[in-house]
Parts: C-alpha cells; structure tokens; sequence
C-alpha cells in the first residue's frame, strides 16, 4: 500500500476517521463510539477504513506515516469528576485560593445557586511556607522539611498526583523547581505538575485551577495513550502516533502525557482549522464553523485567517487556566434529548442519550425523545440510508418516543412536537453563534457559515437564514470535520511568559529576552518531535491593555523581536482591535503589555487539491432517487422535497430546493428558497435566492 495518513476524533456519540493519501482524503468512516472503552471505537474505525481499501488493519496501519487522534478522555473525566485523587501545595495563607475562586458567583441572580465544589478538597490542599514577591524576590525562605512533611502526609492519603502553585511563580520559579525535586526524592514516579511549567502567567485562581487540572488527569491520560499505543503497536502501526491539543495543533503522543491539560477540549479546537482550510477553497477569510454531532454543537469563527483563542474556556465551572481556540460548546446535538420542564415548557438538552442507548430510532433502548428522532419524523432523515445504510432507523420507536414525552404532555400531534423540537435546539444553537459573533461586535453576516457535524447539514442554512447570512458550505466530509482539521493542522506547541511593561518606559532587552527563550522552548520540543529546522515555524504574541484594565487582549507581534521602529506600530495595532473589539480607543495613551507568547510549529503534509475534479453538467437528475415529504418551517407544512444521491452528485451540478442530499455519514436539507452547487472539491455550496432577512 501507498503512504497514507490516518486522523481519529472520539466523540461522546460517534468515532469519526479519515484516511488520506498523496491524491488527497480517500475513506470518511463513521462508527459508533465505545465509552467503556474508547479504543475499541478506535480499533472499529480502522478496521471499516482497512476493508474499504481491500486491506486488513495491518496492511493499513503499516502504511501509516501519521496517525492523528483526538479524544474526550480527559474532557470526560473532569465533566464526571473521575479524575485521579490529587493533593495541592500552596504557599502558606494562599489555602483558600479554590474556594474564594474569582470572587464572583456564577448566577448571580439566581438566590439558590449552590456554591460550587473546588477541584481539590481542603483537607489535601497543604500550605508550605515560603514567599515570592512580585519581583522574583525571596521575602520568606523554602522551609524544606515543611515540604517534605506535607509530601509525607499526602502520601499517607494516598493520592495520585501532586500539584504545585506558589504564589508569584511565575516571576521566580526556583521554589517550585525545588519542590518537584524533593516530591521525587521523597516520592519517587508520583505524577507532578508545577505552575511555572504548566502555565506561567499571571491570575493566581487561574494558574493554579490549570496545574490542579493538569495533575488529576494525568494518571489517565498516561493510562490511556500507553493502552492505545499498545493497542495499535500490535496491530500493526509502527510509528508514535499524535494527540489533537486545545489550542489547535497536534503534539506527540509522549508530549500529551507530560502536559495533559492540553488534551482537555481538545477535539473541538480542530473545527475552526477544517473551517478555515475549506472556506479558503472559495476564497473566504472570514468564517463561523458549526460542527453539529451526536452530542454537542459547537461554535468558532475565523476572523480575517486568523482563529482567535482565549484563556477563558471553562470545564464545568472551573476556568481552564491555558491558552485554547475559542470555541463555544452547547448541548445541543443530535442525540440532545427534548424534555418538559415542570412548568410546561419545551427544553432540548444538555442531557444527550450518548452512544449507549442512543436516539430512540436506534432500537437500542433508548426511550428519550431526542433531535435525531424529530429529524427522523419531520423527514430530514432516511430510516433505511443511515450512515449509508449500515445502519437502519425505527420511525415508530421515534414516533412513541416523541408521543410519550412530547406530544401528549403538550398537547401537540408528533409532527408538531418534532417542529417545536427542531425549532428549539435551532433557537439554541443561534443563540449559542450570536454569543461568539454579535455579542463580541461581529456582524454575522458578513461571514461564510461552514457547517460541519453528522447533523449539521439539516439545520445549517435554517440557521443561516436567521442570522442572515446567505452562503453555507457544507463539505463533502462534513461528517468528519474535526478529524479532517487534525490532518490539516501542524504540530504546534504554545509556551507563554508574564512581563509587565509599557509603551512610555519599553524594556526592550528582556522583552526580546523572553520571546528569544520562548522560541527556544518550542524549537526544543519540535527537535524532540522529529521536526527539522526547514519545517519550524514561530509566531508572536502579545497581551495588551490601557491602564487600569482588568482584562486584556491578544493580538500577533510583526515579528520576532521588537524595535523602536516597531513598536509604536505594535502600539497602533492594539488600539485598532481594541477598537473593533469595544468601539473606542484613547489615542496618545500608553498602553501596558503583560502576557507574551510564542507558537512553535512543525509543517506537517498538507492534502493536495489532486483530488479536484472537472466541472460537468448542472443537471443533478442523474443522482435523483425520487421524493419524501418533509417540514419546511418557510410554509408550515410537509412538502415534497427531491431526494438526490451525495455519492453519484458531480461538481457542477446545481439543486435548487426543497431538497435533500443524502451523504453516508450526513444529510443536507436545502430550504425552498435555497440553492446548492457541487464545487470542484466535491463540497456543497448553498446561497440563498434572494435576502436572508426576507423570509
């Protein structure tokens, strides 16, 4: 077999695979998603991709150059709480630091909140003394047998893994350096995270939640990447294979289990790269990605070619702490189960019926009402084509299902109640886009919404049209958008600094000190990757605000070092975002400069266009299988609507609606007032005939 590069995501509901070749994406498998034990779902998809190349999984795995591979592992077991027990120490009179949190409280309007559980209880949060001033001076020395007492006694608690968060470590770290050498003499192999190397920024709450998660995920991060390595060793792959991480790259299997945090959220930070790479295929720089599964939706932009990421993602209630694509994630997937709540009003989610049991069409005894089972009903989707007809659908388990827990409880018919469904989860996932684009002063309809996600192609141009927005692409391997962004994306490693200056006394010497370090921190980790220095690349970050701002924003430096030249042009470019970002800026003021940052990245085999074909003719009617009725909110009421073959569709062909395109891993829902086109790269483009606003 030729070379071929292999990309897995695990989702809470489906595994999705892609394998490519020099010609480009060759096999997109869908398979449901193991939860005991995800790597059977793995070991599941490769076999369905190795017998669609007329091969066994050997044969396949040997001709493997890249296996890529995402996972919700981590994500998973912090959202349930099945971390590894996990002991803090902090410096003496910083104890509290998990509880007192942001000092905020989460709904503040809502007088019954429950004050929310920190990650660590107090009883293994011991403090130690010593003290750091802001300088990176010593105010109280390390009282060394204070340490080895507190290691003693968490020992005798028997955790897991220590974490370690000293206040002001992030200027001075040698007391945390130190610390993590008498944790290993006194505990030798026990997993250990320090601050000033998981994530050496300011924000005390922050920092220490990053180093507290990066610790308690630790031991199954380790567990699960050597069981999966195995795995796939006997089976055939000779090659470490990569991990997907949260701020949009790739990293070495190895690398993700000595800085795990970087695996939690992960999967959903490779949407907005697919995004980008498709929506550049027709010249577009400004994008929102949707990828709709089984269970979340999840949301990103891509502003002017450049995928924003933030350090404010939160797992649960607690901050991440790390620097991650922004993404914005809801309950909101097909497999989101529909519910009344006491006083009779219709909600959809957060609770999904997951892979086991599933939607109810399944026959797998699930008995919830979910999306899936109104999309099955309204007749967006094909009982008997799912997942290219590997998979039969029950409508009538649908029916009882939707009957049982919607229809009778409201009073509605089972076609009625699968609209209201639809029309609530899509009111969700509108809210959830106006979140990351109108509450942030961007105007959603100057963009280009690329749908992704098994059912996400039903409901993209609805979405569309109420946003305003009038061209959606859906790609051909939109049922797998994330694991085509892991083959799209680079290794990538992040490492950042806290140094405070200002434009008025610029310290230029440690400035460019710090960024010079930095990319040496990345290009060491791309040496210890196989990267050679012709594939590196670096890239610049600053973290600026006026004074006396309490938040601050990043934005890219010109280079790699910064000048008197350059710098008031650095100066320029934060006033313009900020002035994007809120409307107003104060010419003449300085700004303060506190975080820096720098990516180091590993070109990685990018897929060619060789796979393009020849534009034919418009006429779709070779692929037209015949006709269904199916609800189109336009009118209220069931309509015919064409039903047209994905697989036998050719570039070049047109479909206006009402109509639907059947994909194996998804189906497109064309509205009446819509129009698709097959693209070159075989992707659908749909435009509206006319103004959004209009209907």
């Amino acid at each position: 077999m030729s070379q071929t590069r292999i990309s897995v995501d695990v989702g809470g509901t489906f595994t999705d695979l892609i394998l490519a070749d020099e010609t480009g994406v060759r096999n997109v498998v869908k398979v449901p998603t193991t939860p005991h034990d995800p790597t059977i779902g793995v070991l599941d998809a490769v076999r369905l991709a190795a017998d669609g190349r007329g091969a066994s999984v050997g044969q396949l795995l040997r001709a493997c150059e890249f296996f890529i591979h995402g996972t919700t592992v981590s994500t998973n077991a912090l959202l349930q709480k099945k971390t590894a027990k996990t002991g803090l120490l902090c410096t003496k009179g910083h104890r509290h630091i998990l509880y007192y949190r942001d000092a905020g409280k989460l709904e503040p309007y809502n007088l019954r909140v429950k004050y929310p559980e920190p990650l660590i209880p107090l009883y293994l949060t011991l403090p130690v003394k010593e003290r750091m001033n802001s300088e990176g001076g010593v105010e109280t020395p390390l009282d060394e047998q204070d340490v080895r007492e507190a290691v003693r006694q968490l020992k005798t608690w028997n955790v897991e893994a220590i974490a370690v968060a000293l206040l002001w470590s992030v200027v001075n770290p040698a007391h945390e350096q130190r610390i993590a050498e008498m944790i290993e003499e006194e505990w030798p192999g026990i997993h250990t995270s320090i601050s000033s190397e998981v994530q050496p920024l300011v924000r005390e709450y922050h920092r220490t939640c990053a180093t507290v998660i990066d610790a308690s995920v630790k031991p199954i991060i380790r567990r699960y990447v050597e069981s999966l390595q195995k795995t796939l060793a006997e089976n055939g792959l000779e090659n470490e294979f990569l991990m997907v991480v949260s701020s949009g790259g790739v990293m070495s299997a190895p690398d993700s289990v000595k800085r795990p945090i970087y695996t939690v959220n992960s999967g959903p930070s490779m949407g907005p790269v697919s995004g980008k790479v498709c929506a550049e295929t027709i010249g577009a720089r400004n994008v929102i990605v949707i990828d709709m599964g089984g269970t979340s939706f999840e949301v990103s932009t891509v502003i002017n070619g450049v995928i924003p990421v933030s350090r404010e993602q939160e797992i649960g209630a607690d901050p991440l702490g790390i620097i991650a694509t922004d993404v914005n994630t809801l309950g909101a997937g097909g497999g989101s189960i529909a519910w009344v709540d006491p006083g009779g009003m219709l909600c959809v989610g957060p609770r999904s019926a997951g892979a086991d049991p599933g939607p109810a069409c399944y026959a797998m005894g699930g008995t919830d009402a979910t999306v899936t089972d109104a999309d099955v009903i309204l007749g967006y989707l094909n009982p008997d084509n799912f997942l290219g007809g590997r998979k039969k659908l029950d409508r009538d388990l649908s029916h009882k299902a939707i009957d049982q827990n919607i229809a009778r409880p409201l009073s509605l018919s089972i076609e009625e109640a699968a609209a209201a469904i639809v029309t609530v989860v899509e009111e969700k996932m509108f809210s959830g886009i106006e979140e990351i684009t109108v509450r942030r002063g961007i105007d959603p309809r100057e963009f280009l919404l690329v749908s992704g996600g098994g059912a996400g192609a039903a409901h993209a141009a609805a979405l569309a049209e109420e946003l305003g927005i009038e061209c959606v692409l859906v790609p051909k391997h939109a049922t797998a958008l994330c694991a085509f962004g892991m083959l799209a994306s680079d290794i990538r490693f992040d490492n950042a600094i806290t140094y405070y200056t200002d434009s008025k006394t610029f310290d230029f010497e440690a400035v460019n000190g710090n960024l010079t370090r930095l990319e040496a921190l990345g290009r060491e980790s791309l040496f210890a990757g196989g990267i050679p220095p012709e594939k590196m690349r670096f890239e610049y970050f600053v973290e600026a605000r006026y004074p006396f701002q309490v938040w601050g924003l990043e934005f890219p430096l010109p280079g790699g070092r910064i000048t008197e030249e350059t710098l008031p042009e650095i100066v320029e470019d934060f006033e313009r975002l900020h002035e994007e970002r809120y409307g107003a800026r104060e010419p003449g003021q300085y700004v303060e400069f506190t975080h820096w940052r720098v990516t180091a990245s590993g070109l990685m085999p990018k897929l060619t266009a060789a796979g393009q074909k020849p534009f034919g003719e418009e006429d779709a009617s070779k692929a037209l299988k015949g006709e269904r009725k199916a609800y189109f909110k336009e009118t209220g009421a069931f309509e015919d609507a064409r039903t047209y073959d994905g697989g036998v569709l050719t570039p070049g062909n047109e479909i206006a609606g009402p109509a639907i395109v059947e994909e194996a891993g998804t189906t497109l829902v064309i509205p009446l007032k819509w129009k698709a086109s097959v693209t070159s790269r075989g992707d659908y483009l749909l435009k509206h005939n006319g103004d959004p606003s209009d209907t």
